[in-house]
């Protein structure tokens, strides 16, 4: 199968931090979580696939706890910052004799980015994340490159390469 097939099969839409998804769950049978901003799900679940055609995740942080899981195609490259300014490199995919992870957990209040690897035969890399407690937009933040590259100053060229050039709310 190819992205688009996929796209379709999975119905998946374009997400405002680049590439595709569609939530598969929520904990509708389990008592709410209350956080600062309001009730929550206690679990959420998205599928994410990043394609030739949007092969970014641009920088972005959740209040919650996401742990992602990768299912096929191509590896998928994550750049983590967390909150003192590290940066952190993980290579999601299958062949895990050269270091690439099944498994990805990203704290609350981490930035995250995504890309496709360029070299990848498909042309996609699909994953899944659970979030908990679950996902609402009010938690989620763009990172606007202006901020970041001033609180980040020693990770500019990524946050420049990962972040839209215009802030979209």
């Amino acid at each position: 199968m190819d992205a688009t097939e996929i796209i379709a099969r999975l119905s998946l839409e374009p997400h405002r931090e680049g590439g595709f998804f569609r939530r598969t769950y929520e904990a509708g049978d389990q008592p709410r979580v209350i956080t600062p901003n309001g009730e929550r799900f206690s679990l959420t679940s998205i599928y994410y696939l990043l394609s030739s055609e949007r092969p970014r995740g641009h920088f972005h942080r959740n209040r919650s706890d996401i742990v992602h899981y990768f299912h096929l195609g191509d590896p998928v490259e994550y750049f983590l910052i967390d909150p003192q300014g590290k940066l952190e490199r993980v290579v999601m995919g299958t062949n895990l004799a050269r270091g690439e992870q099944l498994q990805l957990v990203v704290p609350g209040g981490w930035w995250k980015a995504s890309q496709l690897q360029a070299n990848g035969i498909n042309g996609f890399g699909l994953i899944s994340e659970a979030v908990s407690p679950g996902f609402d937009y009010q938690d989620s933040e763009l990172g606007k490159r202006e901020n970041l590259t001033a609180a980040f100053p020693q990770h500019t060229a990524l946050i420049r390469a990962l972040t839209y050039e215009d802030a979209i709310d």
